[in-house]
């Protein structure tokens, strides 16, 4: 499946960092005169277990199940996983145009954190925005904080515009978007990656009828959040 992996590459990345930092570290602890073979030998064994500990945690926060992705027509499903924390009537006059529905998913850093496309269609929007790193607890956050905003032009029904925004938070600090303009892309295909908790808005047209309430615990790339008649 198109972007499969890149979640992985993601983690094995960071965990080579860190492991450079331990040998930095240990390499600094040999060169000091100061310390002592008894501090040394326990400092070795407490930075090992950290970059362990460190390893696990990057295999499990990066993990990226394949979507068991609805195949109903005129379904939009969740980009994100994570819990519905918001479902509102706002302004969005960069894609949408103006008033639409939006429904607010809050991931936690112990969510996956890869996102779907929601809708198969055409790419017709990525811009980034950059901002403040307040907390993503609160759906607010998209008005302040860094995003990126993709505009999805649908293939069913046609021409609808879906939008999904993708927020930085106070520990999230990087969004990797995987697409870019023009690409064509199929409901449930890997899109981003937002490295840690954070915040995913999905923007959908007033005729849009939603599927989904306050609470709901929703898988990227498998839960139908709105759907057409």
């Amino acid at each position: 499946m198109k972007n499969s992996g890149k979640a992985l590459l993601a983690a094995l990345r960071l965990i080579g960092l860190a492991g450079a930092a331990v040998l930095i570290l240990l390499a600094a602890a040999f060169l000091g005169v100061v310390i002592g073979g008894f501090v040394l030998h326990y400092l070795t064994w407490v930075l090992i277990g950290l970059w362990v500990l460190f390893t696990a945690f990057a295999f499990y926060f990066f993990r990226d199940p394949d979507p068991l992705v609805p195949t109903a027509a005129n379904l939009v499903v969740s980009p994100g996983h994570g819990k519905v924390d918001a479902i509102d009537t706002v302004n969005e006059p960069e894609f949408m145009g103006g008033e639409c529905q939006r429904v607010s998913v809050f991931l936690s850093v112990v969510d996956v954190h890869v996102q779907c496309a929601p809708v198969t269609g055409r790419v017709a929007c990525c811009k980034h925005t950059p901002g403040q790193y307040l907390s993503a607890l609160k759906a607010e956050s998209a008005q302040f904080n860094e995003n990126v905003l993709i505009g999805l032009e649908a293939a069913e029904p046609p021409g609808e515009k879906i939008g999904v925004r993708l927020i930085a938070g106070v520990i999230a600090r990087r969004i990797v978007p995987w697409i870019k303009e023009n690409d064509a892309v199929q409901r449930g295909e890997r899109i981003s990656l937002i490295q840690f908790g954070s915040r995913v808005d999905v923007y959908l047209p007033r005729r849009a009828k939603i599927k989904v309430k306050l609470g709901d615990k929703l898988a990227g790339g498998e839960t139908a959040i709105a759907a057409f008649d």
